[in-house]
């Protein structure tokens, strides 16, 4: 009998931890399921989504490209190194 209560008190734990483990972690086992889901879908396409300009999700990490930097010796070929 004490193998019993033993076994029943381990299986509500176990099952316990589960439901608090899926509570506390539930936005990120949301996305990760919706992933899964996608990559396991023969249909989906990600060039098929429409991409909203003011999303945050797609913008560029990179918003300030740095200026464009002249080649010195395009303009003026005494001032280019020349090495002999």
């Amino acid at each position: 009998m004490a193998a019993i209560t033993t076994a029943v008190i381990a299986i509500a734990g176990i099952i316990l931890g589960w439901i608090t483990i899926e509570m506390a972690c539930k936005p990120c086992l949301e996305q990760g399921r919706e992933a899964i889901d996608r990559s396991l879908n023969p249909d989906y396409d990600p060039d098929d989504e429409d991409v909203d300009a003011s999303s945050a999700s797609r913008a560029p990490l990179l918003t300030n490209l740095p200026p464009d930097i002249p080649d010195p010796s395009a303009d003026d070929p005494s001032t280019a190194i020349k090495s002999v």
